[in-house]
């Protein structure tokens, strides 16, 4: 096999690997939509086709219907949301694109005002569970609070 067939092949391989492994939509993007009555919150479906490769396609996931919240200026953090449960996930899953770190909670709307319990999300992180076990259709906000007043803007997205 020559070295320019084994390269061709090898590429290939990868791509293959990364299309089967990677979560359909998990990296959100696209143009945010403003949420009504949020102080500096901006909210947005995230988009991202699933990927496919050699007439296969991912399966969509739990983070396919992932949702972005940002804040501007993070300050000393704040709620995103309301959100509703769904089918597509027992838990509410989130994940910290900023590059900083930052404590989350899950409060459910309809029955308190009050967090379930802080859960720790390192900067950039992968995503993380903050409340298991939810039923469909529960209506929830989460809340973040960072660590010390932060000027730079506060992105996290959130499959449920």
């Amino acid at each position: 096999m020559s070295v320019r067939v084994a390269r061709v092949l090898a590429g290939a391989v990868a791509v293959t690997a990364t299309a089967v492994g990677a979560p359909a939509g998990a990296a959100p993007s696209g143009t945010p939509v403003v949420a009504p009555g949020a102080v500096g919150a901006v909210e947005g479906p995230a988009t991202g086709a699933a990927v496919a490769g050699n007439g296969f396609s991912t399966t969509a996931t739990c983070y396919g219907g992932a949702v972005r919240s940002y804040f501007e200026r993070a300050g000393w953090g704040g709620d995103a949301g309301p959100y509703r449960t769904t089918s597509r996930c027992r838990d509410v899953n989130v994940r910290n694109a900023s590059p900083f770190p930052v404590d989350a909670c899950v409060i459910f709307v309809d029955r308190t005002s009050k967090c379930n319990y802080w859960t720790y999300l390192p900067a950039k992180s992968g995503w993380i569970v903050v409340a298991t076990n939810v039923k469909d259709g529960v209506n929830f906000r989460v809340r973040f609070e960072t660590q010390r007043y932060e000027y730079e803007s506060l992105t996290a997205h959130h499959a449920f």
